[in-house]
């Protein structure tokens, strides 16, 4: 069993929304895009657990918080999850609700001709949605699972159980992961759900601790205390009322039922510290460091796959914690013992571990999410792209906003004026960084329009920056990003030296043959004082072209105040930053 299509509606963040799912997938995108949501959204479908709680939703839950229309009334929450890929077992459990889903088309067959559905590109199905209002009557928020199909004659379904979802066999683990979500015995815990799945179970544990616990004595050596003080309790009760009805008080655990018990039991561990005495100190599960916490959750998650054949899993950012050869053996671990594996992710260490077709790219404009999954981006090879989306391109997918640069020195040095503006003028300057901007390296002039059309097929807003073009290939760049930026010079080089005021150059000069930076290569160009403008031009130059790598360019300009950057490079930020933050107009004075 797997998750085809996710449909939502009016749910956080998400006015609506519809998303694909390849057999194992990995969300991204920029934060609060709609990720988690994604998953608590199939959560409350398929968790056996999730409507459980009270309240199953709440205010917050619904799109804007609007939970009644401006008639008062309702507006529901509604999410359809399509599952295919079903077992022989969930076939014949389900087989009153089964569909079809045509693996190529992908979308649900009409009808089950017989001709169609013997095909291999189509799959029994099972349609299944929950629904949430506000019950004006008991003043709550109300939910419910339900088969979509059929649909009854008075348009009603049948409910979708407990039971139901246990055979489908969801599970989420969100980002905060503690142990009391995993080696507890609560209901819907990892240890919990083993205990169920286990062959041989024996549940007169509870029974069992119960009774021991009822019957277990507290404080009562007398050197404690607590028996005397009970006993003159005693003495004074029996003055108001029958000796017999306050006869023999004392103490005991009492008042324990199979609930509290489960919230109750936890599992200790040691810890590796060892008292005075030799003995070594064990602590509750949920005291460990967070990155054991993740390993070892993991590891009952590969015990549940084990027992169970149809596990699909959901995990929020599994790097959370752990390090980078953990994060690979992690995710290729959960996918291996899964039918569907559904992550979110900001670690290129995860992203590299997919092939592109399962990065999912989700984007949310004015409610309405949508996704794309990533293909390989121009001139990347398949076996180059591990390396590939580590070291250019993890970023700019997580990110809302890209900024592709022609080369390397136009790579360091956006960012680092940018930062050095804000620096000077944080009121009217910001980062890139602060604006939510990717910036990538095209590393040719002539990869600025492959990659610029790839990033806004992926729906991100795509700025691009580079020197003089010829006409054909300017007009490439200006069909592919919809915020190009071109400098009058050719070379960036000489757009920073022709641009930066004399005295920033001067200074910077003074800096690298003071502290001794100037390559020792290039002692022949090396500046002196007094050295006239043009030929301390020419003598930089040499330095910023042999050095395209080391930032020079960057670091001359972080040397600047904002009249000595080059005018090129100020004015494509301030316009980059005047496409995310639109400055405001002022309010016109009233007639």
């Amino acid at each position: 069993m797997r998750i085809t299509k996710i449909r939502v509606e009016n749910f956080r963040g998400i006015k609506s929304g519809e998303v694909l799912l390849p057999t194992h997938a990995v969300l991204v995108g920029d934060n609060n895009v709609g990720k988690s949501s994604v998953l608590e959204a199939i959560d409350l479908v398929l968790g056996p657990e999730r409507l459980g709680r009270r309240p199953v939703i709440d205010e917050h839950d619904f799109f804007a918080g609007q939970y009644v229309d401006e008639d008062g009334k309702p507006v529901p929450i509604r999410i359809e999850v399509v599952v295919s890929d079903l077992s022989d077992e969930q076939a014949r459990h389900f087989r009153d609700h089964l569909e079809w889903w045509n693996e190529t088309t992908l979308t649900l067959l009409d009808g089950p001709p017989p001709e169609e559905t013997d095909k291999d590109h189509v799959k029994r199905a099972l349609r299944v949605g929950f629904e949430g209002r506000y019950d004006e009557d008991e003043d709550d928020f109300v939910g419910s699972t339900f088969f979509s199909s059929p649909t009854k004659d008075d348009g009603a379904h049948d409910a979708f159980r407990t039971t139901d979802k246990r055979l489908c066999g969801f599970l989420y683990l969100r980002t905060m992961r503690t142990g009391s979500r995993a080696l507890s015995l609560e209901r819907g815990s990892l240890l919990d759900i083993i205990v169920r799945l286990s062959e041989d179970k024996n549940f007169k544990i509870w029974e069992d601790v119960l009774e021991q616990l009822r019957n277990l004595a507290v404080a009562e050596k007398p050197e404690l205390g607590i028996t005397d003080i009970l006993n003159s309790v005693q003495s004074a009760m029996r003055t108001f009322m029958p000796a017999d009805s306050v006869s023999n008080p004392h103490m005991r655990v009492s008042d324990l039922t199979r609930e509290t018990l489960r919230r109750t039991l936890t599992v200790f561990m040691a810890t590796g510290v060892k008292r005075a005495d030799g003995t070594e100190y064990a602590a509750p599960f949920q005291h460990q460091g967070t990155g054991t916490i993740n390993t070892l959750v993991l590891a009952l998650l590969s015990l549940i796959a084990a027992l169970k054949q149809n596990v699909i899993f959901a995990m929020e950012e599994p790097e959370i914690a752990i390090p980078p050869h953990t994060q690979k053996r992690i995710i290729n671990g959960v996918r291996n013992k899964s039918s569907q594996a559904l992550f979110t992710s900001h670690s290129p260490y995860v992203l590299e571990e997919f092939p592109p077709e399962q990065v999912l790219v989700l984007k949310r404009e004015d409610g309405v999410l949508t996704s794309v999954a990533a293909t390989y981006p121009p001139t990347v090879k398949p076996k180059a792209y591990k390396e590939e989306v580590k070291k250019r391109f993890c970023e700019a997918l997580l990110a809302r906003r890209v900024l592709i640069t022609e080369g390397r020195t136009e790579f360091d040095a956006f960012p680092a004026a940018a930062r050095r503006l804000h620096e000077l003028h944080a009121d009217e300057f910001h980062t890139l960084e602060g604006l939510g901007v990717a910036v990538l390296d095209a590393t040719t002039d002539s990869q600025v329009a492959p990659l610029g059309e790839y990033f806004t097929g992926l729906g991100k807003v795509v700025f691009a920056v580079f020197d003089k073009q010829q006409p054909a290939q300017k007009a490439l760049i200006e069909a592919s990003v919809k915020h190009p930026f071109e400098a009058t010079e050719k070379g960036f080089e000489n757009v920073v030296l022709q641009g930066t005021q004399e005295t920033a150059l001067r200074r910077f000069a003074d800096y690298l043959v003071k502290d001794d930076h100037w390559p020792s290569h290039l002692t022949a160009a090396k500046p002196t004082n007094g050295m006239a403008l043009a030929d301390l031009v020419a003598s930089l130059r040499q330095l910023l072209k042999w050095g395209k790598g080391n930032g020079y360019a960057a670091d001359l300009l972080t040397m600047c105040a904002k009249e000595e950057m080059p005018a090129f490079i100020v004015t494509t930020l301030s316009a980059i930053q005047a496409v995310i933050e639109p400055p405001q107009l002022p309010e016109a004075d009233g007639l």
